[in-house]
């Protein structure tokens, strides 16, 4: 029986995560597995990966053939990295302590990778959030010395008097003045 490390899909449309199983190459793909190792939710930045390394390991060393996906989550959480130190005990290259101390030491630079993204993630995400309050405050005071405007009073412009104008502009050739009583009108 060939034995592989890959993923069951679950979740719903559009929003998958996966469970990380050892199945049987034979049983289809979210069927029967023999044993759940871990889980992956691709939908966060970074992913979220819950992994059993132990039990990882043991299905390595065992033979199970991870697919190209599971090959770098499994490399991505160390455990590629710790089954390769196990095979270079089990050569006697050195020993388990020495190869416990450089796992340690690799999973301390992998962490500090991963809290650095953290870290620079929030950042840009409080940095987005800053340029957005300038730009919303800007947009809220133009708003209001608009508004601000709108409601002083304006000054009026003096009103001209016909007796203030100039005699061309009383006098038209078109318009007709009216005649002033005569005093011999009878009544």
């Amino acid at each position: 029986m060939a034995t592989k490390l890959r993923l069951q899909r679950h979740g719903r449309k559009k929003k998958a995560y996966y469970y990380i199983v050892a199945a049987d190459s034979r049983a289809p793909r979210d069927g029967r597995f023999i044993e759940r190792i871990g889980d992956y939710n691709p939908n966060t930045n970074p992913a979220t990966i819950n992994i059993d390394l132990k039990q990882a390991v043991k299905w390595l060393d065992n033979g199970a053939v991870p697919t190209d996906t599971v090959r770098a989550i499994l490399s991505y959480k160390g455990a590629m990295m710790l089954h390769h130190l196990h095979g270079g005990v089990n050569r006697g290259a050195f020993s388990m302590e020495e190869a416990d101390a450089r796992f340690q030491k690799w999973m301390e630079e992998k962490e500090s990778k991963v809290q650095n993204k953290r870290d620079k993630l929030a950042a840009s995400k409080a940095e987005i959030s800053a340029e957005k309050f300038k730009a919303e405050s800007k947009i809220k005071d133009a708003k209001a010395a608009a508004i601000a405007a709108k409601n002083t009073v304006v000054e009026e412009a003096p009103v001209v008097e016909e007796s203030d104008a100039p005699a061309d502009v009383v006098e038209n050739s078109d318009a007709v003045a009216p005649e002033a009583p005569s005093e011999n009108t009878e009544a």
